[in-house]
């Protein structure tokens, strides 16, 4: 059980047993496939000046070889402050929000495109892992950010980490 003054991450997305929706996945309806989930957070360590978000299938199966995570949304410079976290649907969107969410930046996912995005999946009860990082400065990483880039540049950085993981 987590202490009450740990950094968490929390979904009002995620279903009360721990399941991502469709609407959060390529399987959804129409205009309600591949929308982000709402994400908040709380207790972000002391002298954190952004966050950075990986979110991968951390259990999904390669063709090529053994498991490996697949990653499905990169999110950095979050301002830590948002006191309303990521909104659903808030993918692709950040522009239009305008103000707090103005300077978010989204990397490529492992289909090469910046954003959300969850693939038609095999099976279901794959792991989605929401990882959120706390760091001690803002990350300038340019256009193309991937998660290993991300990772790299981040290192010596972490104040933090809360993980949050939904079953697909």
């Amino acid at each position: 059980m987590a202490s009450s003054d740990e950094f968490r991450l929390v979904s009002s997305g995620i279903d009360q047993e721990g399941r991502l929706p469709r609407k959060y996945t390529e399987e959804g309806q129409g205009a309600k496939k591949n929308i982000s989930p709402p994400l908040q957070w709380n207790n972000v360590p002391q002298g954190t000046k952004t966050l950075a978000l990986v979110v991968e299938d951390i259990d999904a199966p390669d063709p090529n070889g053994p498991i490996v995570p697949w990653t499905m949304w990169v999110v950095l410079n979050i301002p830590p402050n948002l006191s309303k976290g990521l909104p659903e649907g808030f993918s692709g969107k950040e522009e239009d929000l305008g103000g707090d969410y103005a300077d978010i930046k989204e990397g490529n996912n492992d289909l090469k495109v910046p954003g959300w995005r969850v693939p038609k999946l095999p099976s279901h009860g794959h792991k989605i892992q929401f990882k959120l990082f706390a760091l001690d400065d803002v990350i300038h990483l340019g256009n193309k950010v991937t998660k290993d880039k991300l990772l790299e540049a981040i290192e010596g950085h972490v104040l933090g980490e809360a993980v949050l993981v939904a079953i697909f």
